[in-house]
């Protein structure tokens, strides 16, 4: 009787080993969510932030021994889950506990027994050093299962975490366009907790957190939208989820389901080719210019099969001044860099769209505009490219060369709109416009 047991229990373990290795062989990390780090706080340009002194007083001293719980909406989902935390732009270590996944259920307030632990190597804390990010263990997801995937499309994710000490300069992403929850300054270690009560602050940015990857069949795939603030949503409706990355994405799970995850890597300011310089000692609002932050932003996540690369209007501002050939060459030397090292990359150029006649002081003027149609014309033409997305037609007016009238007022705080940022309706056009053949699995 023994021997028959002792059977039994070796081939229950046998066959959950297999299992295990089965689901190993079957499935991999795909990156479902990025908010791209710039930094650091306050530095930045952030759309309806709220008034940040009670949460922040200093932004030297940054987080002091206090708890986040910052919102997140994954593309996909998936039974396990890993978090990406980032030290890139802080100027001392930082030292995170308390750190849980969970399912909002509303407001800083989670679905009950849904909020896990998680752990860096084994451990519940982990200390980052300036300038560097690290990858959590896998969390699973019990939700996960017992609501499955349907159900949680569009569900959002709340990620807690401590700040042990003072953090000092903050690494974060300042246009979240969705709010998260903080707890005040000494208020201690209280991710663990399911209620609201611990978190009386709001914020409009997201900070430390920059990726999230969900563990998905080997089919699945992702693809990164790169650009700047028309990307990253500024004008467009705040919580809502109107962008036109998130537009795409809606049309592409509508065709193709979870085979395609699409993450929203755009910097509200964000340039292709300046600025020349940039780091905690020498920040700049629109973050790294996306010829530095390449690596980190695309190629570091996982299972990245497409880029959108959607961006120069920002070079060609006030601001930035660069050369048409600055930007031009800057694009060439960089779709060289992914292709050598990722082949399997396609990277999908997007003209920029209208900023003439902007309110804006460093848009508006005749010389960007003229540069922009010439990038435009090199996007499209150029051959650099695997494919084109053709937004200027779809977003401009052709008598005044600028927006389309019905795109300008803005979404997030109902103001006028400043011609350069298309609203919900004009994130709407643009999304749909898109031809979803370029992402055929």
């Amino acid at each position: 009787m023994r021997k028959l047991v002792s059977v039994l229990i070796i081939g229950a373990v046998l066959s959950t080993l297999s299992q295990i290795g089965l689901a190993q062989a079957t499935e991999k990390w795909v990156v479902s969510w990025a908010g791209s780090v710039q930094g650091p706080y306050p530095v930045g340009n952030p759309s309806a932030q709220p008034d940040m002194r009670f949460a922040f007083p200093s932004a030297e001293a940054g987080a002091r021994d206090q708890t986040f719980r910052l919102i997140v909406r994954p593309d996909i989902w998936g039974r396990q889950v890993r978090l990406r935390l980032s030290n890139v732009f802080g100027t001392k270590p930082v030292t995170f506990d308390g750190i849980f996944v969970g399912l909002q259920l509303g407001s800083a307030a989670l679905v009950a027994a849904s909020n896990r632990p998680a752990t860096f190597g084994g451990r519940s804390t982990v200390t980052i050093q300036a300038g560097q990010f690290a990858w959590s263990d896998a969390v699973t997801l019990p939700f996960f299962t017992k609501m499955g995937k349907q159900a949680l499309a569009g569900r959002k994710l709340a990620v807690s975490f401590h700040i042990v000490g003072e953090s000092g300069p903050m690494t974060w992403h300042a246009k979240a366009l969705t709010t998260s929850y903080l707890t005040a300054p000494g208020a201690g270690a209280q991710g663990k907790r399911e209620d609201e009560a611990a978190f009386p602050y709001t914020t409009a940015s997201w900070y430390f957190l920059d990726a999230v990857e969900m563990m998905m069949p080997r089919n699945t795939s992702a693809v990164v939208v790169f650009g700047d603030s028309i990307s990253d949503g500024t004008a467009s409706t705040m919580n809502g989820d109107d962008r036109w990355p998130d537009v795409l994405s809606r049309r592409l799970h509508a065709v193709y389901g979870d085979r395609i995850a699409v993450v929203n890597a755009g910097i509200g300011g964000n340039q292709v080719a300046g600025p020349a310089e940039y780091g905690s000692g020498k920040p700049f609002p629109g973050g790294p210019a996306a010829t530095q932050r390449i690596d980190r932003d695309v190629l570091g996540l996982s299972c990245v099969k497409t880029v959108i690369w959607f961006e120069g209007i920002n070079d060609f501002s006030r601001n930035g001044n660069a050369s048409l050939e600055t930007v031009q060459e800057a694009m060439k030397e960089t779709v060289a860099h992914v292709r050598k090292l990722r082949p399997d990359i396609r990277i999908i150029g997007a003209t920029v769209t209208s900023a003439f006649g902007s309110s804006s002081p460093a848009h508006g003027f005749i010389e960007q505009d003229e540069k922009r149609k010439a990038l435009n014309t090199f996007i499209c033409n150029s051959g650099l490219f695997d494919g084109v997305i053709d937004f200027d037609p779809v977003t401009i007016d052709p008598q005044s060369g600028g927006l389309k009238a019905e795109f300008i007022p803005e979404s997030t705080t109902g103001g006028a709109g400043d011609k350069l940022h298309p609203n919900r309706t004009g994130y709407l056009a643009m999304g749909t416009a898109i031809d979803l053949n370029l992402f055929k699995p």
